[in-house]
Order: C-alpha cells, then sequence, then structure tokens
C-alpha cells in the first residue's frame, strides 16, 4: 500500500500498542512487589507507571512507602520480574488478529519501527512469535538511546535508522506522546489495542485523524 506523502513510515510503541502485555507487566509487578507490603491497584499502574522506565516507576515506590523499604531492595526484585514477565509472554495471547494484519499491510509500502522502553529480551521474542518481527525494519528498546521516554532520543534513533524524516508515531502513554512530539513528529494516541487498527488507517487515509 502506499500512504500520502506526510509520512514516510510508522513507529510504534510496543506495550498497550502492538500487545497487550500492560496487564502482563502489571500481574507480574504484583506478585514481586506483594511481598513488601505494596498493593498496586490497576488504576495506580495505569496512571503513573504506564510509559515510563521501571527505575523511575520502583524511585517513586520507594519514595511513597519509606524506610524500611529500599530503592536498592526494590532494584533487587527487578531481574526476577524481567524472568517472570519472559515466562508469562511466552504463552499470553498478547496481539489481536487486527493488529497483526495491520503490520503486515503496511510493511509492503511503509518503513515501520518499534520503539519501546521495554528491555529487548522482552520485545523481539514476543515479535518473533507472533511472526512480524520481519515487518520492521529497525526496532529501539530500553536504552538504547541515549535517554527514555518522555526525552525525544528513542524517536529520534529510530527515524535516523529507518532513513525517515516524517513518520507518524503511534503512542498510548503520556510519557510516549511526548518523546513523540519532543522529536517533531505527528503523534497518534490511542486508549486501547483494539482501536489502533483503525486510526493508523484512519490516519494514513489522508485526514491526519486524531494527531
Amino acid at each position: 500500500m502506499t500512504a500520502p506523502k506526510q509520512y514516510d513510515g510508522i513507529l510504534f510503541d510496543f506495550d498497550g500498542v502492538l500487545a497487550d502485555s500492560e496487564p502482563v507487566h502489571y500481574a507480574c509487578w504484583c506478585d514481586v512487589l506483594k511481598p513488601y507490603g505494596f498493593d498496586l491497584d490497576w488504576t495506580t499502574y495505569e496512571r503513573n507507571c504506564i510509559g515510563v522506565s521501571d527505575r523511575k516507576m520502583l524511585e517513586q515506590f520507594a519514595a511513597d512507602v519509606g524506610p524500611p523499604i529500599t530503592l536498592d531492595a526494590l532494584l533487587g526484585e527487578y531481574p526476577r520480574k524481567k524472568e517472570m514477565f519472559r515466562g508469562r509472554m511466552e504463552t499470553a495471547e498478547v496481539f489481536s488478529a487486527e493488529t497483526l494484519q495491520l503490520v503486515r499491510k503496511l510493511s509492503t509500502g511503509l518503513k515501520l519501527a518499534v520503539v519501546s522502553s521495554s528491555a529487548r529480551t522482552e520485545v523481539e521474542p514476543s515479535l518473533v512469535r507472533a511472526g512480524i518481527f520481519d515487518c520492521f525494519a529497525a526496532t529501539v528498546c530500553g536504552w538504547e538511546a541515549a535517554r527514555l521516554k518522555p526525552a525525544p532520543d528513542p524517536y529520534l534513533k529510530a527515524a535516523e535508522l529507518l532513513g525517515i524524516s516524517r513518520p507518524l508515531v503511534v503512542e498510548d502513554s503520556a510519557a510516549g506522546e511526548e518523546s513523540g512530539r519532543a522529536a517533531g513528529f505527528d503523534v497518534l494516541r490511542v486508549a486501547k489495542i483494539s482501536e489502533v487498527a483503525g486510526r493508523v488507517m484512519a490516519a494514513l487515509a489522508g485526514g491526519r485523524v486524531g494527531v
């Protein structure tokens, strides 16, 4: 397919945009933090944790609770959470048929990239299992850029890797939206995965719907 001249590529966030993986992240954090007395409800997680780095999230938890819970103690649990997440993602159904169809269709005429604050070990295996990894000409994950979202670095690096200058960024979080706009790109902010395919296609049709 071809797109209007204003966009020469699409840069997708991963968690909450391509993959319905935030509930998996949330469940892992609940299990890891429960022994420390944290009762993390979904509303708090959705408001404060989505789109920010895990370290920033844990810093906020440690500050809110205070001694004897320390940031170092919470950071020590991070490898266990990552391993738990990778294990659960091996069987979780996080990609919709509409999303898979969208990615495959777009990849025939546009340069695509995944731009995520999650580590490559948490992103790439899921894309491979879903059969869409090869649809993306580039992936920028975790600290592969100099700074994480909401800084513009991840999206600037992805655009550089693709050799494009007018991408459309697709994001679900405030931090991600800020990152894309700071990079100077149009951002399509979505509230849920089920609306991604329709809104992306509408934006590419020329109306820049919701950007």
